[in-house]
């Protein structure tokens, strides 16, 4: 059977995905995983990306917000789950029920913890967050002891189960930068405090993707992965995907939607930043900011066409974009690869994130609803 036709599609590489996990536990041989799908799993898709993650060794899932969480309850999945980004009156209960480990960093959010435990009559399970330095979410050191007594008594009252300490790096994704010895200095105190004031969490964790691939010592009881599973590097300056082992699980395509010849001095998109030299070829690429292609990379955006990288001419708009083709003879429904793993000499997220002057992390999250993701090598 012939592939149907597409306008554009993220084809997502299951099977790279598990052998992601599988590294990133190489490197982590005495912790557990958390497989971090927040974000529909960093625009892969939550639930397939889920589901190949704990087939290839993961043992907790991790999003950030309650909605998330709930949907992949809603989903099937009933091992262990993590959500950490709560709000004022936000679903305590239902997560509760849905049997959901939330995180807490604040005096409010224990007592709102507190009273959803006892009107759902049974025990929340709760990760207490330090903000060891990241300046983030977290519960500053000064005000760490007022909240491990308050979740100690608690607990002592059955409201709760203090099932886990974590924080967050700021620049593990840095070589060398001395918060990172700093925070794991002050995650041990806080830990131990709370240790010597009677809990015993069953995960202790601090180490994102960045960590976990580079700063051991970091491991404690598990590490989070996220921007790792999906087979991007952390930071250029830790290493490329292949250093890690690691290989990229995002291939963004379109098909042509028009090729046309043009004579010299025609200018190409909104406000005519590009004007052809002379006669040549265009070809129109039809996706655009709306579907997460980022205007910033408007001039300066690769694209893999006919065998040859070329660049985004003029500014991205909303649906569509243009390429120079040159001479080169190309038609309409041709394929346009924006970005994949690079071995068969495609442009990666990197590029992308090198043009856009952001990181990879945003090229493939911002990839919109508009583009089907095809969910490939499902099976082992």
């Amino acid at each position: 059977m012939s592939e149907t036709p597409f306008r554009a599609r993220a084809e997502i590489d299951l099977a790279a995905l598990r052998a992601n996990v599988r590294a990133v536990r190489a490197r982590a041989p005495r912790a557990e995983v958390m497989a971090v799908v927040k974000s529909d799993a960093y625009g892969h898709g939550a639930v397939p990306c889920a589901r190949a993650a704990l087939r290839a060794g993961a043992t907790w899932l991790g999003t950030a917000t309650p909605g998330e969480a709930l949907a992949l309850r809603a989903a099937g999945f009933d091992g262990r789950l993590m959500c950490w980004l709560w709000t004022p009156g936000a679903p305590w209960r239902e997560a509760l029920d849905a049997d959901i480990d939330v995180s807490v960093s604040a005096q409010w959010a224990l007592e709102e913890v507190v009273s959803a435990a006892r009107d759902a009559g049974r025990p929340a399970r709760v990760h207490l967050k330090g903000d060891t330095g990241l300046g983030r979410n977290g519960c500053q050191p000064a005000d760490w002891i007022e909240l491990v007594r308050a979740a100690r008594k608690a607990e002592a009252e059955g409201a709760l189960r203090v099932t886990g300490v974590w924080g967050h790096f700021a620049c593990a994704d840095e070589p060398g930068h001395p918060s990172i010895q700093a925070q794991l200095s002050v995650f041990r105190d806080m830990l131990a405090y709370a240790e010597k004031e009677g809990l015993d969490p069953e995960v202790r964790h601090h180490a994102n993707s960045p960590a976990a691939l580079t700063v051991p010592e970091s491991h404690f009881d598990m590490v989070r992965t996220g921007i790792a599973m999906y087979g991007i590097s952390p930071s250029p300056e830790l290493g490329t995907p292949e250093d890690f082992g690691l290989r990229p699980v995002m291939t963004l395509k379109a098909r042509l939607a028009l090729v046309k010849r043009v004579p010299g001095g025609h200018g190409v998109s909104y406000g005519h930043h590009y004007v052809t030299e002379g006669q040549t070829t265009l070809g129109l690429v039809p996706v655009g900011y709306a579907d997460g292609v980022p205007r910033h990379a408007s001039g300066r955006g690769p694209v893999l066409v006919g065998g040859r990288w070329r660049t985004v001419a003029g500014r991205v708009a909303m649906d569509q974009f243009v390429v120079d083709l040159g001479g080169d003879s190309l038609a309409a429904g041709d394929e346009a690869v924006l970005f994949g793993p690079g071995d068969r000499g495609e442009p990666t997220a990197e590029d992308w994130a090198r043009a856009a002057d952001t990181i990879a992390y945003e090229i493939v999250t911002r990839i919109g609803v508009r583009v089907p993701r095809v969910h490939l090598g499902e099976d082992e």
